[in-house]
């Protein structure tokens, strides 16, 4: 007869084996309608964006037909060349382009200069300043929108470059992610550089602002993006199609001709290019962020 322990083993290893298996079994169970979930919201996220471009190389009487089709069955690129000659789209690209990146770069500028004010240096009332920018968050953009547009038309600044670019030179959330950005470098790299002689605006120009390359670059395509994409700041400060951005041109167009799908998706596929570059030049510097604060302590 074979002892209790061998009998007892033998009765007890198939249990194990199966308890093992479907153990192994739910993690793969698992992992399987991960993938299943990020497929279907990747499908969900890009259908969009592939509609605008097949629509954008349909003619206007296949786009209208019906039972509509997801791929056309003639593609043209008229579209993209009538899109300058119907509108003044070049116009309209230009205005965005001017409009963009100036408040984009001079945002930056400030925004990290206050940051560093509020996050490196010490005076009295620093945090209540702080504490107003951060209350500044809470106010809807619409709230103040009457009141500066009053002040704008009595220094004469309605449908003008500086009327479009001055009200949003800063941004209270630029502050706040670079304040909380430049808290985490060492305080004694910039100790070292004032025993070597350096200034406050050097230390900020050549030792912090390097460092934060990750931060700017998040923050110059979220305000890239948003200054863009702009449309109810433009709309009330802009009266003449000469001034008009790209949002709010094609908007307008929409509303004062018969709507031609495949120009708009035209003129949408353009005007998003300059995003999908300003993503593409800052994804480096959003891999070099994570990585940077996986290794911080």
């Amino acid at each position: 007869m074979l002892p209790n322990t061998a009998v007892t083993s033998a009765v007890t290893r198939p249990n194990r084996r199966a308890e093992t298996s479907g153990r192994s079994y739910w993690p793969a169970v698992g992992r399987a309608l991960a993938y299943v979930v990020l497929i279907v919201a990747t499908i969900a996220t890009i259908f969009p964006f592939v509609m605008m471009l097949f629509t954008s190389v349909t003619p206007q009487s296949e786009v209208v037909s019906f039972p509509p089709r997801v791929v056309p069955a003639t593609m043209t690129l008229e579209n993209y060349r009538d899109i300058w000659t119907q509108i003044p789209f070049a116009l309209y690209f230009r205005n965005s382009v001017v409009y963009a990146t100036t408040v984009t770069l001079v945002s930056l500028l400030f925004d990290s200069m206050c940051a560093y004010a509020l996050s490196r240096l010490s005076f009295r009332g620093r945090e209540i300043v702080f504490i107003v920018i951060l209350a500044s968050m809470m106010v809807p953009a619409q709230v103040t929108m009457i009141p500066q547009f009053l002040n704008l038309t009595a220094l004469h600044w309605v449908n003008t470059y500086q009327g479009l670019i001055i009200p949003h030179l800063t941004s209270a959330f630029g502050i706040f992610l670079l304040r909380q950005f430049f808290l985490s470098i060492p305080r004694e790299l910039e100790d070292a550089a004032r025993i070597d002689g350096a200034n406050e605006f050097r230390i900020y120009w050549q030792i912090i602002l390097p460092l934060t390359k990750p931060a700017l670059a998040t923050l110059f395509v979220f305000h890239f993006t948003y200054n863009w994409n702009d449309f109810l700041w433009p709309l009330i400060m802009t009266t003449s199609p000469t001034m008009r951005t790209l949002p709010t041109g094609l908007a307008l167009f929409m509303g004062e001709h018969n709507v031609q799908y495949g120009l708009l998706m035209a003129g949408a596929a353009i005007s998003a290019a300059p995003l999908v570059l300003a993503f593409i030049f800052a994804q480096r510097y959003f891999v070099r962020g994570i990585v940077l604060s996986g290794l911080k302590e």
